[in-house]
């Protein structure tokens, strides 16, 4: 098999292409970063995947960042992942690529769903106002995929799985994550002999975290399979932490003995969320790594991170 893979510079994309390397040495792999080519070209777009004739395409590319930029900026999460995931799916078609597995995200779902959230709940309600751009693309992405597996008869999927995280999380803070940004400010905090750590909202919302390695060893174990798949599918760790548990074991883990200082003017998100992976879990999924083991390994990236200089 050889497979095409987008979104090379990003943490799942790594995940999977080091998973692919120890699991699948004999299939290629072509890993396209936005150094390659820009997605949201088109015509560039169509010319890469051309080029490389894949039987698949695993699509993770994406704008993304953290609740503060979705907020202060919707309109790129829009727009901009609308036009990326229009160029790959349009030349996936037009190149009559047999396989293509894009991955969304639980942020389609609607605020209003009940947890944990079946596939049966998107286009239930509205979305997550702070989330709602990024979300709104997203929902678009996988209605496209089903409508081109429909049209076309061929084996493409999309699985929306729950936040993830891992070692080559963005920790950046002007983008990061939840669990990336409790890492940097709870090791920031230590370094500068601060008392307190502010965190947004109450602490109370509570929200699953995937371990990114977990899922990359799992498409590339599955993804030969993908035809079996369902059209739609979450893929989820199955358990949620509250906001202040992230916070306290990210402070357990560098070693910081401050307090949580707590701003409830801030936005936190939708009170839950909470993804159903009965299905995934029929096809294989099986999410092996606890919260507090992937923690302890992301910050240990981050140190290493740090030395370089490179947070990205």
């Amino acid at each position: 098999m050889h497979v095409l893979l987008t979104g090379g510079g990003g943490m799942l994309a790594s995940s999977i292409a080091e998973a692919w390397a120890s699991r699948r040495p004999d299939d290629a792999l072509t890993v396209l970063s936005r150094r390659d080519v820009d997605l949201k070209d088109a015509a560039a777009t169509r010319s890469a995947i051309s080029a490389a004739a894949p039987d698949t395409v695993i699509h993770t590319a994406a704008f993304v960042g953290g609740i503060g930029d979705k907020t202060a900026r919707p309109l790129p999460y829009l727009l901009d992942n609308l036009r990326i995931d229009a160029s790959v799916l349009d030349a996936v078609v037009a190149e009559e690529v047999p396989g293509y597995l894009y991955t969304a995200s639980a942020a389609a779902y609607p605020a209003s769903a009940p947890n944990p959230i079946v596939e049966d709940a998107l286009f239930a309600g509205r979305l997550e106002p702070a989330n709602e751009g990024y979300g709104l693309a997203k929902l678009a992405g996988l209605t496209a995929v089903g409508y081109a597996a429909r049209q076309t008869g061929r084996a493409y999927r999309a699985i929306l799985p729950s936040n993830l995280y891992g070692p080559r999380d963005t920790f950046d803070p002007t983008r990061s994550h939840l669990i990336a940004s409790t890492i940097f400010k709870a090791h920031s905090a230590r370094e500068a002999g601060s008392d307190q750590v502010e965190v947004w909202g109450d602490g109370t919302a509570r929200r699953e975290f995937t371990y990114a390695p977990d899922l990359a060893a799992w498409i590339a174990d599955a993804i030969d399979d993908l035809a079996d798949w369902p059209v739609h599918m979450n893929v989820g760790a199955g358990v949620d932490h509250s906001i202040r548990d992230f916070y306290e074991i990210a402070a357990a883990t560098v070693g910081f003995d401050g307090e949580l200082a707590f701003d409830p003017t801030k936005p936190s998100g939708v009170p839950q969320r909470l993804i159903d992976s009965t299905l995934a879990r029929q096809h294989g999924w099986a999410p092996r790594t606890d919260i507090r083991e992937g923690m302890a390994a992301c910050y240990a990236s981050f140190l290493a991170r740090t030395a370089t200089g490179d947070l990205r």
